[in-house]
């Protein structure tokens, strides 16, 4: 294994120069290499007013939703910084001894629990209703309360397009992705950029080992990997056929289905990596009462079903809830698959090293 190197070195020459955007008392903050989020605001229509600027780096496609329906209800103020998850740890592991941000969202416990690792969250609190979690959501809380979960999807799966790609060469697990009849036709995210790819890799060091895992990972390279940013710009290659397969998250290949595009989702035989989408709170919030108040909406019946409008959230609304009484949109598959969860302590001890290796072995 390649020798350790930090995870904001490793992405932050990745991360693009930010744009602030107004409209309103709600601001804005979108990384140069993702699509500006909306920047409507809703006025808040509470009888109370509040002095309290909440700010909530985020990379989930609900964010702006949310803060908007948030400031609504409690007149709270937001400045949401959206982006890759890469690029807003790097942003958090900067800020380390001088914090701007209260509240952080996105996917992979894994990479909060390796910020919970450096002290940088708040730990020991407890929302209110967290009893209102499934068993599921339960099992996903850490032991020492640094982060929450808001919903799962799978880390990665198997979409293929289904116009390329003949009967006798579906895919079925993992495995078939090195089939010489996909050389040069495999695409994947980059682990150090896209927060649902480092559970991925990790989940597949977990479930293999971690030599044949990275074997894998090599093999793959050798039948001609291909290496996107982000969700977006693999399933765009997978589209336009400069690709015959993606493994991405699932809830991306989900919405394309589901507009029409050519794809087959596939729920890998030998395992499918569960990944949390989690919230944390920085143990030096500038805005404590405010990030506490932001949690409990989020995990509200009235937030999980902001989260689930796909005209909020887009692909990320395909999620599964984990809250009691919150059904899950009707087309994602909620059963038949053989879930993996990936171990987020073990992930995060491995991060740095998992990702050096990744960056210096596939991505180069």
């Amino acid at each position: 294994m390649i020798s350790a190197i930090t995870t904001g070195a490793l992405v932050s020459v990745l991360a693009g120069c930010g744009t602030t955007t107004s409209t309103g008392s709600s601001n804005t903050t979108t990384g140069s290499g993702n699509a500006a989020a909306s920047n409507s605001s809703s006025k808040s229509n509470s009888s109370s007013t509040s002095n309290e600027t909440l700010v909530i780096y985020s990379a989930q496609g609900y964010d702006q939703a949310m803060a908007d329906a948030f400031q609504k209800k409690t007149g709270i103020k937001v400045k949401l910084v959206d982006d890759s998850t890469g690029n807003i740890v790097a942003k958090m592991e900067a800020e380390k001894s001088n914090p701007h941000w209260d509240v952080a969202w996105f996917d992979g416990a894994s990479t909060m629990q390796g910020l919970d690792n450096q002290g940088m969250l708040l730990t020991g609190w407890t929302p209110n209703d967290v009893s209102n979690y499934t068993s599921q959501g339960q099992s996903l809380i850490p032991s020492d309360k640094a982060y929450y979960p808001t919903g799962v999807t799978a880390a990665a799966a198997i979409g293929y397009n289904n116009k390329l790609v003949d009967a006798a060469h579906a895919p079925k697990d993992w495995s078939d992705l090195l089939n010489p009849y996909f050389k040069g036709a495999v695409g994947m995210n980059d682990p150090s950029i896209s927060g649902p790819t480092f559970p991925y890799v990790a989940g597949m060091l977990q479930l293999k080992g971690t030599t044949a895992g990275e074997q894998f990972f090599m093999d793959l390279k050798n039948n001609g990997l291909k290496v996107f940013p982000t969700n977006g710009d693999t399933l765009n290659a997978l589209v336009k056929g400069q690709i015959k397969v993606a493994t991405i998250q699932d809830t991306a290949l989900l919405k394309g289905k589901l507009k029409g595009d050519p794809i087959t989702l596939v729920y890998p035989s030998s395992g499918t990596f569960s990944m949390a989408t989690t919230i944390s709170i920085d143990k030096n919030a500038p805005d404590m009462a405010a990030a506490k108040k932001f949690v409990e909406f989020v995990l509200s019946q009235q937030g999980q079903q902001v989260m689930l409008n796909p005209a909020n959230g887009g692909s990320d609304s395909y999620y599964s809830p984990i809250i009691k009484g919150v059904s899950a949109n009707p087309a994602r598959v909620q059963s038949g698959i053989n879930w993996v969860p990936v171990n987020p302590v073990q992930a995060a001890q491995n991060e740095t090293q998992i990702k050096t290796w990744f960056h210096e072995n596939i991505t180069n």
